[in-house]
């Protein structure tokens, strides 16, 4: 009798609530360093303020791109195990 494959728990997706908290946790970093180079816009002199403003004109687009990119899925497509019944079905008709 050969024997199949054991599915693994670690090949499944992300779940929804942890998928949505990653992404949460991502925009709200981009979007305090955006806060951070308006300060800094404000404070710093010279050349260094464009920098820091095209930075925070630049940021809000790139936070929501990364956060509307959900989980990749499983690395590896998982297929059902056939059921008992049908293997040994499949035996008697070899």
């Amino acid at each position: 009798m050969a024997r199949s494959a054991v599915q693994s728990a670690t090949a499944l997706p992300a779940s929804p609530q942890d998928d949505r908290r990653r992404r949460m946790r991502q925009y709200s970093i981009a979007m305090t360093i955006r806060t951070i180079c308006f300060l800094l816009v404000v404070i710093v002199p010279d050349w260094w303020r464009f920098v820091f403003a095209v930075g925070a004109i630049v940021l809000p687009y790139f936070a929501v791109v990364l956060a509307n990119v959900g989980a990749g899925g499983a690395v590896d497509p998982i297929t059902p195990a056939p059921a008992p019944v049908q293997r040994e079905l499949e035996q008697r008709q070899q």
